[in-house]
């Protein structure tokens, strides 16, 4: 099984962004991490775990962490109702980031994806770490 912890960071919202993966898969540690100038925090939660699951191969067992009540609930609840109403809220809202929730919802159909929620800035040290790595991708 692969563990993916993802993270996104902002400088005022909208400001400069940073996002960060770690992936372990088969022992391995791998880091990605990359910066937007004009973005928000949202955006870069949401382009992390995308850049993660570009890097990993179709069809695997994968474990998303992410602190992000955002994009956990977005991808697990709302999505379903965003698609059946045409991408739009129950305020009859365009859906915000529309075009990184389509790119997440057709890249995590080809995984097996369990979606997790862990507390930002606690004693999960992975997420401690990805949260240094995107805060750092947005200081570049």
């Amino acid at each position: 099984m692969i563990k993916i912890y993802t993270d996104g960071s902002c400088i005022g919202n909208p400001g400069k962004g940073g996002w960060a993966a770690i992936i372990l898969n088969d022992g391995k540690k791998i880091q990605i991490k990359g910066s937007e100038e004009n973005t928000t925090n949202n955006q870069m939660e949401l382009l992390a775990t995308i850049q993660a699951l570009k890097k990993i191969p179709k069809g695997s067992k994968v474990e998303i962490f992410t602190d992000s009540k955002y994009v956990k609930s977005g991808i697990t609840e709302w999505i379903h109702n965003w698609k059946k109403n045409g991408w739009k809220t129950a305020n009859k809202k365009e859906v915000s980031n529309k075009e990184l929730w389509t790119q997440l919802d057709l890249l995590s159909n080809e995984f097996e994806v369990s979606w997790n929620w862990v507390k930002a800035h606690s004693t999960d040290k992975l997420n401690n770490e990805v949260d240094l790595l995107a805060r750092n991708a947005a200081n570049l």
